[in-house]
């Protein structure tokens, strides 16, 4: 059984013109892709195995990101049902110059495991070993209650 803090990642996508739009900013569709990467990356750590993606939430683009920074998701599990798991992810928009960040997206994503015949297979609950845990579930809580 993997906790909620095992199953925290961060991932860093430099915004180049080729993920941009017509605004020189991060196309919405690439910052959903990496979201979703980094996600299911998130959940097949706690399942252990393949994971795919079921639902995706409300997501609200606040503000953009410019060529030439970087696009950090943060992600990790924060709950789960028999055979799925939800993900808390939040893009933020870097200035790879200073560290700078501020939050651009967030949402929170629902993906399924799968066996080898890519049907739902059970995984375990996850487990709130630490303070950090419980401040991460009851964030990821309170933004899927503000929805």
């Amino acid at each position: 059984m993997a906790s909620i803090s095992e199953t925290y990642i961060e991932n860093r996508e430099r915004v180049q013109p080729n993920d941009t739009n017509n605004y020189a900013t991060a196309h919405g569709g690439n910052v959903v892709k990496w979201m979703d990467e980094t996600g299911a990356m998130s959940a097949m750590r706690h399942a252990g195995g393949a994971c795919v993606t079921a639902r995706i939430d409300r997501l609200d683009f606040e503000r953009p990101i410019p060529q030439g920074e970087t696009c950090v998701i943060e992600s990790y599990a924060y709950a789960t049902g028999r055979t799925s798991i939800r993900v808390h992810l939040q893009a933020f928009r870097e200035d790879p110059h200073t560290g700078d960040r501020e939050q651009t997206t967030h949402s929170q994503f629902v993906f399924v495991a799968v066996d080898e015949d890519h049907k739902p297979t059970p995984i375990p609950d996850l487990t709130v070993e630490s303070d950090r845990c419980e401040r991460l579930r009851e964030t990821a809580l309170d933004h899927e209650a503000d929805r």
